[in-house]
């Protein structure tokens, strides 16, 4: 007690000496917001950014590749890596939900610069942007994505299939998208199912699926190395003029699927093509120049990426493949016109 009583004067003068912080501040002394000079202390000035991060953001190209698992965005990661040029270019490939989303992305994505998308995906914006020709130009066709349509024994044509069930793998896929879109050109109304493939061909077997749809780069690992009983195959779809907006004409054959086409025959099909597209920048804007580095470094390039230690696709890439439906980013088509005037020159 007698410590208690002697810590209680320690304590009043320590409070006394805070009294004059409590005290509200004399009227001269409160911030006056309305005083000129104290309304520039309020409103920060923003960071000013440093020269480097200037540097790394002015040659950026953003590029929508797909999902994880698919081929667009490895061929994007690759497309990175070879063009990469320390800040003098800088590509971020971008996980996406797919190629066919990949351009909504290219359209409203802020940072998105080019995209991969299958070019029958133009077909879903042109009620909503009827000028979505103009606002895309393509820069390189990738590869064609082979349209596979796989059916049972008892199915012999494209009309058996009418009522049936038919599966276009999960949504966000190419074939979720494009096979739909061709049974409808082909009109053939189908129940249509979207579950993985590698379910739906356990059904197929069991006879609860009537076909699976792959819209993808042959050979498809499925059809190599799965086993089918005698009468599973792929049907023939003839290429004509409902598919001359978007598609190619294809084939499948005895080299891609031994254990399903017979040596010498062939499958005629279509085939989707994959593109590298990017927004139509007005000429000589920031982002059109970002662009243009880009395909200038990727075109020089190509060989690297059609060497060893990159994706097989590449080896089959040409430079002036076209892609129906849309118009060439203006510098693509100036390096080729380019490469074109020294081949001549040079003969």
């Amino acid at each position: 007690m007698k410590n208690l009583i002697g810590i209680r004067p320690l304590l009043l003068a320590g409070l006394m000496s805070l009294l004059p912080a409590l005290q509200p501040p004399p009227a001269d002394a409160r911030p006056q917001h309305d005083r000129p000079h104290r309304a520039r202390l309020i409103q920060a000035e923003p960071p000013q950014p440093r020269p480097e991060s200037l540097a790394i953001n002015a040659w950026t190209v953003g590029l929508a590749g797909g999902l994880l698992e698919g081929a667009p965005i490895r061929l994007a990661a690759e497309m990175a890596r070879v063009v990469d040029d320390g800040n003098n270019l800088h590509v971020l490939p971008v996980v996406t939900r797919g190629p066919v989303e990949n351009l909504n992305s290219l359209l409203y994505l802020r940072g998105i610069d080019a995209a991969i998308i299958n070019s029958d995906a133009l077909e879903e914006y042109k009620s909503q942007v009827p000028d979505i020709q103009r606002r895309i130009t393509y820069v390189l066709n990738l590869f064609p994505s082979e349209l596979h349509i796989f059916v049972r024994p008892e199915i012999k044509s494209l009309s058996d299939l009418a009522g049936k069930k038919v599966n276009f793998n999960s949504q966000g896929t190419a074939a979720a998208y494009s096979g739909p879109l061709i049974f409808s050109r082909l009109g053939i109304d189908i129940e249509k199912t979207f579950i993985p493939h590698q379910i739906a061909l356990e059904q197929m077997r069991k006879g609860d699926m009537a076909a699976v749809v792959f819209i993808t780069s042959k050979p498809v690992d499925a059809f190599v190395k799965g086993r089918f009983e005698a009468g599973f195959k792929f049907l023939p779809v003839p290429y004509d003029s409902k598919f001359e907006d978007y598609y190619l004409p294809a084939a499948l054959d005895a080299a891609d699927y031994p254990n399903l086409i017979k040596q010498g025959d062939h499958v005629a099909t279509i085939a989707v093509p994959t593109a590298l597209v990017a927004f139509n920048w007005p000429a000589n804007s920031n982002r059109f120049e970002r662009v243009a580095r880009f395909v200038d470094h990727l075109f020089s390039r190509i060989d690297k990426l059609q060497g060893p230690g990159f994706d097989p696709k590449w080896k089959s890439i040409n430079l002036g493949a076209t892609v129906p439906g849309l118009a060439r980013f203006p510098a693509a088509q100036a390096w080729l016109d380019r490469q074109s005037s020294t081949a001549r020159a040079s003969q």
